[in-house]
């Protein structure tokens, strides 16, 4: 007698599917940190290399712009984010009080919002009641549904301020690179600069649905237009 053949598995047996961490708060500053740091401190030495200055002068300048850069970006993203922060928990905290004082409508407007978006309305009016038993529960559908986000889930400010740190000196240090290393002319660290800026571009590409050469070559061509700008300006001012 044939055996019969293995029933697919139920859904539940299959590979969990995770997602990205798109809230925790450091894919968004350390994007950003690098890419400003490539960015500014290319066209920074540019600038001053257009001027024709001397090449111990690009060091001090291009060092002075990685720690200046990465400071202000840190500080910067901290404030941002705990900004951010404090004006959820103050969002939340309203709307805490109105789910307290009129739990009865607020579960009616959770519920008309659904019902607009293709559920059935003795469905969703039973969930929203189901929901609003639980002040918690209730605070977090509540703050999803109308604020767009999750209150127990919100990005961290150290750590937004420590990726845009480490990765803005990491960005700012490619193009300063060749002139540490002993190089006296500019085009080695446009050279640097470039291949910085195509390979970060590509990288980030492992996070979006964009081809890995296009999003080098679009963040190539950002920095080729400011390290450009710079250098002109540069070389019309002179040293």
């Amino acid at each position: 007698m044939t055996a019969d053949p293995p029933l697919d598995p139920p859904p539940a047996a299959h590979s969990e599917h995770h997602h990205g961490d798109v809230s925790g708060g450091w894919l968004r500053a350390a994007v950003f940190g690098a890419m400003d740091g490539l960015v500014t401190n290319i066209a920074l030495i540019a600038g001053v290399g257009g001027g024709g200055i001397a090449p111990q002068a690009i060091v001090l300048t291009g060092a002075s712009g990685l720690v200046a850069g990465a400071i202000s970006m840190a500080l910067g993203e901290y404030t941002s984010v705990r900004t951010q922060n404090e004006q959820l928990d103050f969002e939340l905290a309203k709307e805490r009080v109105e789910l307290r004082r009129h739990p009865e409508a607020e579960a009616a407007e959770l519920a008309e919002s659904w019902i607009a978006r293709g559920l059935p309305a003795d469905l969703a009016y039973e969930v929203a009641t189901r929901i609003a038993a639980n002040e918690e529960e209730a605070l977090r559908v509540h703050a999803q549904e109308e604020l767009g986000l999750d209150p127990f889930e919100k990005p961290s400010p150290m750590v937004a301020a420590v990726s845009s740190f480490v990765c803005f000196s990491i960005g700012a240090l490619v193009p300063l690179l060749p002139y540490l290393l002993g190089a006296t002319v500019l085009w080695p660290a446009l050279a640097a600069g470039a291949v910085g800026l195509f390979v970060a571009g590509a990288l980030v590409s492992r996070f979006t649905t964009r081809p890995w050469w296009f999003n080098g070559l679009r963040q190539l061509a950002f920095g080729a237009l400011a390290a450009g700008a710079t250098y002109l300006i540069g070389w019309w001012i002179g040293a």
